[in-house]
């Protein structure tokens, strides 16, 4: 049997656009996903003007298609292009990209646990390296798609990660912002980590306050009680994260957004779950943290009852397999 292409490497073959230059956005349009000729000399490549969204389209057993909190997902992009002094689409627009983008690829979307991953992007286009200090005069906005499978193929595993108590994930007037820089700040240390202990991801506590991964929220979890640190702008306010927490006040179990030191996160291990949220994964449990080289096992290493109870009431909206509540799921098709 083939091996599964890598998540985020096969593309559906269509995309939205939009561009905006002199003021004002253009109408969108649907076109086929090709290389976007830009001048060498444009902004983003030059200053970093760029933000980004990840969220997903799911396939129900049921054979309706479900964009998972496009809202919310719109919100935070919109944030993160005004962080950037770049010009910030409006709510409605982006929108109606998006699910146009989805309605042009539902061929490629896979049933569930598979879906449809979506990326919308904006980037600053113009051509002037002089304007280091200035906004991008001109961007291009567009929705690109990625049929995916199950991001753990044969089952769930419980992820392996090390923790960094010195360096910041990101810059704190960024750290709410999804931009590439973000990422590429972190890259550093998680090549480090994986290299000196083989991790999977890099949990930042910088002074010992409990911020984020590079890519995922943490959360403690142990019987009816979720644990997570309160966002405060150092880092992304997960919407996967906002979700879960939601799904365990439903359940009635206890939730507590607050100032998280890692020395009780590694007195938990001893006896709770540790978990981490985002897109990709859903909710996926730690089995191993690697403090200054040495390795603690979070509980007895498994993945435990409340991780996989909160991941199944997460995955069960999603799919339509549970009733929508709070509004979550924009059908499309």
């Amino acid at each position: 049997m083939s091996a599964r292409p890598p998540f985020g490497t096969v593309f559906g073959p269509v995309m939205a656009t939009a561009r905006w230059s002199d003021g004002s956005w253009s109408e969108s349009s649907l076109e086929t996903v090709a290389p976007i000729p830009m001048h060498p000399a444009a902004h983003v490549l030059h200053y970093g003007s760029a933000c980004f969204e990840g969220l997903k389209a799911h396939r129900g057993n049921d054979g309706i298609v479900r964009i998972f909190r496009v809202d919310r997902h719109v919100g935070r992009m919109r944030a993160s292009a005004a962080r950037l002094w770049l010009p910030v689409p409006e709510a409605t627009e982006l929108t109606s990209m998006v699910v146009d983008t989805v309605a042009a690829n539902l061929g490629v979307i896979p049933q569930v646990p598979g879906s449809l991953y979506l990326r919308p992007t904006l980037v600053g286009t113009a051509a002037n390296i002089g304007a280091a200090g200035s906004p991008a005069s001109e961007a291009l906005l567009f929705v690109l798609t990625s049929p995916v499978g199950d991001y753990f193929a044969g089952g769930i595993r419980p992820l392996r990660i090390s923790v960094e108590s010195r360096r910041p994930r990101t810059t704190p007037q960024f750290g709410s912002v999804k931009t590439g820089a973000n990422y590429a700040m972190a890259l550093g240390v998680t090549m480090e980590a994986r290299a000196a202990h083989d991790v999977a991801q890099v949990l930042f506590a910088p002074d010992g306050v409990v911020q984020e991964t590079g890519a995922s929220n943490v959360l403690l979890l142990e019987g009816d009680t979720v644990v997570t640190p309160a966002v405060d702008g150092s880092f992304l306010e997960g919407v996967t994260r906002a979700s879960i927490l939601q799904l365990a006040a439903d359940a009635g179990m206890s939730v507590e957004e607050r100032e998280l030191k890692l020395d009780e996160v590694l007195t938990w291990a001893d006896h709770g779950e540790i978990a981490l949220a985002g897109t990709a994964a859903v909710l996926t449990p730690v089995g191993t943290l690697v403090v200054d080289g040495v390795e603690k096992m979070v509980r007895d290493g498994g993945v435990g009852p409340a991780t996989t109870r909160l991941r199944q009431l997460l995955m069960d909206v999603q799919a339509g397999r549970a009733p929508d509540r709070h509004g979550w799921t924009l059908p499309v098709g």
